[in-house]
């Protein structure tokens, strides 16, 4: 069987023999075509130098202090790696990759609070059951972040950690009273997470000493509950207009508590 073709201004013409080898005839012209070499091009060069697993809280800590240049936790990557290909960050020599510390993937009832590692990814937030039925408005928030692809890899840790002030999931967890729980060399402390953010896209972590582990929200059984809603800019663009979460707690047919946080109400988050 002949299958011919054209390059270059030539016709190929292709042989094929079942069982046997394909031959390639001289094109038709009889002029043999000149064998083209592309150009080399110089290496690009990487984004960063070595990648990480540490699979603990102290080695990845000690991980971060024992890097020789500028190192920085990563989990889903899905705003970070842009930001470092970009150049919208210095550049990088380690990234660590937090994915496979225990602490930072648990989603778990912890007495009168619900825990949410850093690292969970957002669509797994979003199926959550214990989420859904004690943080409504977290559930819906990181079930509109992106598609169902940034989904399945994006993290809370990270829709923080860059301190957007208009961040959906970080809006959620502030309505919801949420505090985080960060790691450095003097161990791990409990902060309001407010405290985390001091402009547009800057964060009080200092990502190239500590970790966020994940954050532990008020779980109230009876008479409580939340929501959230956005409205998003025409053409699909990331972040929207305006975002909003509430939540309230009644007592009979009083209501005797509410918090509400709008988004992008300031250079950080209020409430």
């Amino acid at each position: 069987m002949n299958i011919s073709f054209l390059r270059g201004g030539f016709l190929f013409i292709i042989k094929l023999q079942i069982g046997g080898r394909r031959s390639v005839h001289a094109p038709a012209s009889g002029v043999k075509p000149e064998r083209k070499v592309p150009p080399q091009k110089e290496p690009a060069d990487p984004m960063w130098k070595r990648y990480l697993f540490p699979e603990s809280l102290q080695e990845a800590v000690q991980a971060l202090g024992e890097a020789h240049g500028r190192a920085l936790p990563v989990a889903g990557g899905t705003d970070l790696l842009l930001e470092i290909q970009q150049g919208h960050r210095p550049p990088v020599d380690t990234l660590l990759d937090v994915t496979r510390i225990p602490e930072l993937n648990r989603l778990e009832r912890q007495g009168n609070a619900l825990f949410i590692g850093a690292a969970i990814p957002v669509g797994r937030i979003a199926a959550s059951e214990p989420v859904n039925r004690f943080a409504t408005a977290l559930a819906e928030a990181c079930g509109q972040i992106g598609g169902p692809q940034v989904r399945n890899v994006a993290t809370l840790g990270g829709n923080v950690a860059h301190a957007l002030p208009a961040a959906d999931g970080m809006i959620a967890l502030v309505a919801l009273g949420a505090e985080a729980w960060v790691a450095s060399p003097d161990g791990v402390r409990q902060v309001p997470l407010l405290s985390l953010f001091r402009g547009p896209g800057v964060s009080a972590l200092d990502l190239t000493h500590e970790i966020l582990v994940g954050f532990s929200l008020p779980v109230v059984e009876q008479g409580a509950g939340s929501a959230f809603a956005r409205v998003m800019r025409p053409q699909g663009v990331a972040l929207p207009i305006l975002n909003m979460a509430v939540w309230l707690r009644r007592e009979g047919n009083v209501v005797a508590e509410v918090r509400l946080t709008a988004g992008p109400s300031g250079s950080t988050p209020r409430r």
